[in-house]
């Protein structure tokens, strides 16, 4: 699953997710033949769900496109775990994820013929827990 080799700090505060762009469609010129996935709301994506929508739209393009994954979970969650009395520090990391806004662009495939990436796009709609779209 994907994590990064390196941080700065074992374990992060959880802070909010800003949603300024709340509900917009950012959509920027595109090169022929690239099919996007963006988001439409703010959310945390976990490094699991990222990696079953990646095995979901490799298996539908094969090797007839490249599928680029434009976000990357760097912060860690932490969580103590069940029946453990308050205080005595911070869990330890429990999962992986990123900070999503809307009109973040998640995944991109190149390539791929028309009918073949969007079809691997919409597979991906329903292991995410955020509204997308695609675009291309």
């Amino acid at each position: 699953m994907l994590k990064p080799k390196k941080t700065k700090y074992r374990k992060y505060q959880k802070g909010t997710i800003k949603t300024s762009r709340k509900n917009v469609l950012f959509i920027d010129t595109l090169k022929e033949g690239v099919f996007r996935l963006d988001s439409q709301q703010s959310a945390r994506i976990t490094a699991k769900q990222l990696e079953s929508c990646r095995q979901s739209i490799s298996r539908r393009i094969k090797r007839s496109g490249k599928l680029q994954i434009r976000s990357f979970p760097d912060l860690a969650v932490s969580k103590k775990p069940t029946e453990v009395r308050m205080g005595k520090g911070k869990g330890a990391v429990d999962f992986w994820c990123c900070k999503v806004k809307p009109g973040t662009t998640l995944f991109e495939i190149s390539g791929a013929d028309r009918k073949t990436s969007i079809r691997a796009l919409e597979s991906t709609i329903a292991k995410l827990p955020i509204k997308v779209t695609i675009i291309g």
